[in-house]
């Protein structure tokens, strides 16, 4: 079995890469077999963009803080635990953002897509989906969708659902709403296009972001999710993805 070994620049990480390479060998990632992310999520969802309609799994290891998406940290067995892992499959959303200045800017988000106001002045967006407008007018800081994979980041602390794997649902999750103050966000079929278009846009500019990726003074976003495309990552089995994300539910 052929490794490729990525590291976050940090002491431990580094240093857990130097010592899992000269122990099983290291190859450039375009002749592995299997990518290996030492590190934290940040890390890792690096790795899965890197990965994106490649056949490449990433396989994790923590040597950061929180590492939901990776596996404990271990030099031993290094291949046999690889052989063992379970294999998920993360689809992408899909962002077209239309500019003020008229620039589409094309992204891929493999936890969420975000508007956030960009000024002391709350957003006002205009949501769509699938051609029929749904929410004629949200006053909020932003509004975002996730991936089932990204519900437990950054929809989680918005106070969105945590969505099984299996599921084939999009939270859909306001971010401090003020009106219509108690709207809670939906979920949505995972084939839904969704339309994003922001009203009084030169008063109240608002960004996108989509993972890595920043585009301001926007005045529409469209999101669909992409299954032409996925990244593969490998789990432990007893840290299976889908068992993770069920057990989230019940942490408090």
């Amino acid at each position: 079995m052929k490794f490729a070994f990525v590291a976050a620049r940090t002491a431990g990480a580094e240093e857990a890469k130097a010592g899992l390479a000269a122990r099983y060998g290291e190859v450039a990632p375009k002749e592995a077999d299997v990518l290996v992310a030492l590190g934290g999520d940040g890390l890792m969802l690096e790795c899965l963009h890197r990965v994106l309609g490649v056949a490449l799994p990433v396989y994790g290891m923590n040597c950061g803080s929180v590492g939901f998406l990776m596996n404990e940290y271990s030099e031993e067995d290094l291949p046999d635990r690889v052989r063992k892992a379970h294999l998920s499959v993360l689809h992408p959303l899909r962002m077209h953002a239309l500019t003020a200045s008229g620039v589409v800017e094309e992204a891929m988000a493999l936890n969420e897509v975000s508007l956030l106001r960009q000024t002391r002045q709350a957003a006002k967006i205009r949501i769509s989906i699938d051609h029929a407008e749904r929410m004629p007018e949200l006053i909020c800081d932003g509004v975002l969708i996730a991936t089932p994979a990204g519900s437990t980041a950054y929809n989680l602390s918005a106070h969105g659902p945590i969505v099984p794997l299996s599921a084939n649902l999009l939270p859909l999750t306001p971010i401090s709403a003020f009106r219509p103050r108690r709207w809670r966000g939906a979920l949505l079929p995972s084939n839904v296009d969704v339309l994003f278009e922001v009203l009084e846009a030169e008063k109240r500019p608002v960004a996108a972001v989509a993972d890595f990726t920043e585009v301001r003074d926007v005045i529409s976003v469209a999101v669909s999710e992409d299954r032409s495309v996925g990244a593969a990552v490998l789990f432990d089995p007893d840290r299976a993805l889908s068992e993770r994300i069920i057990t989230e539910q019940f942490t408090v």
